[in-house]
């Protein structure tokens, strides 16, 4: 079973504020991942493979 750690509501609606107060277009999806640090989850599934 995989053992992902998603990050909380309260990190997720501050990421959210932050990228509403850029201004910029969205980022792509994997970008996001790395933000919220999901790309060590993606790489950890990866490796066991």
């Amino acid at each position: 079973m995989s053992d992902s750690k998603q990050p909380t509501k309260e990190q997720v609606r501050e990421y959210m504020v932050r990228r509403q107060r850029a201004r910029k277009p969205p980022p792509d999806p994997r970008e996001v991942r790395r933000q919220l640090g999901w790309d060590l989850t993606e790489m950890q599934r990866k490796s066991s493979r």
